[in-house]
């Protein structure tokens, strides 16, 4: 950032009184800029035991698999933000279910929000973000080639309590920075 969005003067990177973390401040106005995670939702959905994943036709990881997930919007719920990308990705109209997983992608500054759904119609197919759509087994999911590692770990946390019954909630953190992510 170099320009105050609120009058257009400069910025400079201070720690502002009250404060302990530096942040853009207008030079001017004194406004502060927060800076704040960006949150990313998306959905795990099973089609009669089989999971929609989505091939990424964008950057970044374009030609990877993935399932419908992308940025939260204003003035939308995680849920709507979730069944939104299904559809933009997979033109699939989908009931989002239980929360699955809150990953924290620390080095990107994002918070990924994963979702259950389930396909309301039938039907699916291949949005503008996407290069091809496909059901997967379970021991068919491409897993060298999924896009994201949070998206492993909902696919896997997914799978793990679909074998036990159970719908768990699973929460973790990935730094890439760091040698103890998952």
């Amino acid at each position: 950032m170099k320009f105050c969005s609120a009058c257009g003067q400069p910025v400079t990177v201070k720690i502002p009184e009250g404060d302990h973390l530096p942040r853009f401040v207008c030079t001017a106005c004194d406004t502060i800029h927060y800076q704040n995670p960006r949150i990313i939702a998306g959905c795990v959905i099973d089609v009669d035991g089989k999971l929609l994943l989505c091939k990424r036709a964008i950057e970044p990881r374009l030609g990877y698999w993935t399932i419908p997930a992308g940025f939260m919007e204003n003035g939308e719920s995680v849920q709507a933000a979730a069944a939104r990308e299904a559809i933009e990705e997979a033109l699939a109209q989908v009931e989002i279910g239980s929360l699955l997983a809150v990953v924290s992608v620390v080095h990107a500054n994002q918070v990924h929000i994963m979702f259950r759904a389930r396909l309301v119609n039938p039907t699916f197919g291949v949005g503008p973000e996407s290069l091809e759509t496909a059901l997967y087994e379970e021991h068919e999911i491409p897993w060298s080639e999924i896009a994201f590692l949070s998206v492993e770990f909902a696919l896997r946390r997914y799978l793990e309590d679909r074998r036990e019954g159970r719908e768990r909630v699973h929460i973790t953190d990935i730094d890439l920075r760091s040698k103890n992510s998952p």
